[in-house]
Parts: C-alpha cells; sequence; structure tokens
C-alpha cells in the first residue's frame, strides 16, 4: 500500500496530466463530426495495416506447403503436355497401348541433402521405390537439369549430380542441333564444358545448349544452359564452356523423369551392340 502511495505521490503530474488529455480527446471526438471522422479513419488504417502484417506473416509460414503444391501441379501440368504433344498419327498406336505414345513421366521431389564443393557431387530425395523412384530416372530442376537417380532406398533416393566428374549427358546447340558430350570439369559449380563440336560449326555467345533425347534418361529439350565462352581443343573440335541454367546451391524442388519406352529401347539396342 505505501509503495503505491509513494508512486502516486512521485506521478501524480503526470497522472493527472494523462487523465485530462484523455477527457480532452474523448470531448474532442465526440462533440466534433470532423475530428470524430478523422481518427476513425486513422484507427482504421492502423488495424489495416496490422491485418496486413499479420497475412503477411502467415503467408510466408505457408510458402513450404505452396512450393510443394505448385511443384505437384508442375508435374502434372508436363504429364499432360507430353501426353497431349503425342496424340498424333494415333492410328499407328496399339490398341493395348493406354499411354498414347507417352514415352515420360513427371513427378516431384524434394532435395533433403546436397553437395556442390566435391569433385562428385550427390543430392538427397525425399521419394524413394515406394513413391515410385528407380535408378536411371532423370533429375531437372525445372530450370534446367540437375542429375541422374543412382540409387532408391523405401523412401529416399541418392541422384549423381551434374556437379560430378563422372556425369555425362548428351547435348546439343539449340540454334543448329549439333551435339557433342557435355560434362562437369570439377572446377566452377556454375559451369559444365561440352566437347565434340565440329570446329566449323558457327555458334556464339549465349547459344542456348539443351539435351539431345539420345539416351534413354533425358527427354529431348531441356535447357541445360548457355555458351559463355569457347576455345580449340586440338584436332578438329571446339572446348565449350556452358553457364548451368540450374543454381545447385539453390537446389529444392525437382521433377523426376521416368522415361516408360526406356526397357524396350535399351534391349533393341543391346542387340546391335
Amino acid at each position: 500500500m505505501r509503495n503505491l502511495l509513494n508512486f502516486l505521490a512521485k506521478y501524480n503530474n503526470l497522472i493527472i496530466f494523462l487523465i485530462l488529455e484523455g477527457i480532452s480527446f474523448y470531448l474532442l471526438t465526440t462533440g466534433n463530426t470532423y475530428h470524430n471522422t478523422q481518427i476513425v479513419k486513422g484507427v482504421r488504417g492502423l488495424t489495416r495495416g496490422i491485418d496486413e502484417r499479420i497475412s503477411n506473416t502467415r503467408n510466408y509460414f505457408h510458402l513450404r506447403d505452396i512450393n510443394q503444391a505448385l511443384a505437384y501441379e508442375n508435374s502434372s501440368l508436363k504429364n499432360n503436355i507430353y501426353l497431349l504433344r503425342n496424340k498424333e498419327n494415333l492410328q499407328f498406336i496399339p490398341v493395348s497401348d493406354t499411354n498414347y505414345k507417352q514415352q515420360y513421366q513427371f513427378t516431384f521431389a524434394e532435395v533433403v541433402n546436397n553437395s556442390v564443393t566435391r569433385q562428385k557431387n550427390f543430392f538427397t530425395l525425399n521419394k524413394g521405390s515406394r513413391q515410385g523412384m528407380a535408378v536411371d530416372m532423370a533429375v531437372s530442376s525445372g530450370a534446367g537439369i540437375a542429375g541422374v537417380i543412382v540409387g532408391c532406398s523405401r523412401n529416399y533416393s541418392i541422384a549423381m549430380s551434374l556437379l560430378n566428374l563422372d556425369f555425362k549427358v548428351s547435348a546439343r546447340l539449340k540454334s543448329n542441333g549439333y551435339f557433342g558430350s557435355l560434362g562437369w570439369d570439377g572446377k566452377e559449380y556454375k559451369y559444365a564444358v561440352l566437347s565434340e563440336i565440329p570446329q566449323h560449326v558457327t555458334f556464339g555467345i549465349g547459344d542456348t545448349i539443351e539435351t539431345t533425347g539420345y539416351s534413354a534418361i533425358f527427354p529431348e529439350g531441356i535447357v541445360i544452359g548457355t555458351v559463355s565462352g569457347f576455345e580449340k581443343s586440338g584436332g578438329d573440335f571446339y572446348k565449350i564452356k556452358v553457364l548451368l541454367q540450374t543454381d545447385f546451391k539453390k537446389l529444392h524442388f525437382v521433377s523426376v523423369i521416368g522415361n516408360i519406352k526406356k526397357k524396350e529401347q535399351l534391349e533393341l539396342e543391346k542387340q546391335f551392340q
């Protein structure tokens, strides 16, 4: 009780000032329509600003769910595109072919572990054989190619990154169709090297590099990157430096691509090797 009295005695002037200020504010707002309107607008504006900040905060914490939904939708759209694109010349499709010439199926996965600083880099996906993943399925970042699945457990998969000295893919210059072999030289994570392009071929800085579709893993036309430089590598070929489209330090949601007809293609090719 004594502490309360001491507090009131010490701050009595401030307390009286605040009380009088409150009374004045009340009389001003209730006795004058203009001031009342302005104060109501100010309160509404403050409330609206607080609501927007709360909404933005909620949206931020739901970004993970939003990204997963977008990745799922993207995979579904890619499946539909391949299905619609290959509905031409249906007279050549066997009755038992329920896929209407569809060769590739897409699904999405999340990268749960990744490396970019080693000479042989790999990344881990949160889906495995139980979810339909299998060895030799292609992995794309959405912007460009990312790697190839090399191992699966029931619920996880390991993919060999493009940033791996053992990784090779058939790639071509989009502008003229000349193709060669693309791989990583173990130096910068943003660049790869395209070789086996003849020196008589005309191309320039900024030209697009994409997959050829010659392997049974990657579909045709997936962007890999752009030409950032080139030099003669001896013989009659260029050594082309490629700026990769995929940023491997930001790899998160990816598309996993399965070739439905891969087994048939490989078995036929094996007969003539």
